[in-house]
């Protein structure tokens, strides 16, 4: 198997994971430095101006955020965000502002590069698989959040 495909299925095995992991313990993980959080740019998709696409970058668990702790993010450190203020609030935020999610970067800043609102339904579907839910703020459940996002990508 060539390299590139290893690679790929590697960070949609970590993409995967991520979803599992914070729909079981309900939080995510970022890297913040006080003034805002780690960020990096996505390698494959540009904006409109042909600019790489801003990317926040998440992890599952402390340990995956920590080893990204060098270089540019040296200064940073891990601060959890609780999976109702992410998907609500972050998701959300970061598709009206274009900006992609990155998922389990590794300390080469290698990872997934997701559309917010596919996450967002991507989480949604293993809460329900788990019989989970949210108490959310900003929608009536899980299945009314899961319907606008539809709605909204539908209208893409």
């Amino acid at each position: 198997m060539n390299n590139m495909i290893q690679d790929h299925i590697t960070i949609k095995n970590r993409y995967a994971y991520f979803v599992k992991k914070v729909c079981e313990t309900e939080t995510v993980y970022a890297l913040s430095d006080g003034k805002g959080y780690a960020t990096s740019h996505s390698n494959d998709l540009e904006d409109k101006d042909g600019a790489p696409v801003q990317i926040i970058c998440f992890w599952s668990d402390t340990a995956r955020a920590k080893s990204c702790i060098q270089q540019e993010w040296s200064h940073y450190e891990v601060s959890f965000i609780p999976l109702i203020e992410f998907v609500e609030n972050w998701c959300l935020g970061m598709n009206s502002d274009g900006l992609l999610v990155g998922i389990n970067f590794d300390s080469h800043l290698f990872g997934y590069e997701a559309e917010p609102l596919e996450l967002c339904l991507d989480i949604i579907r293993e809460l329900k698989n788990k019989g989970k839910s949210l108490v959310l703020k900003k929608f009536n459940d899980i299945n009314d959040m899961e319907t606008q996002i539809k709605n909204v990508l539908e209208d893409e």
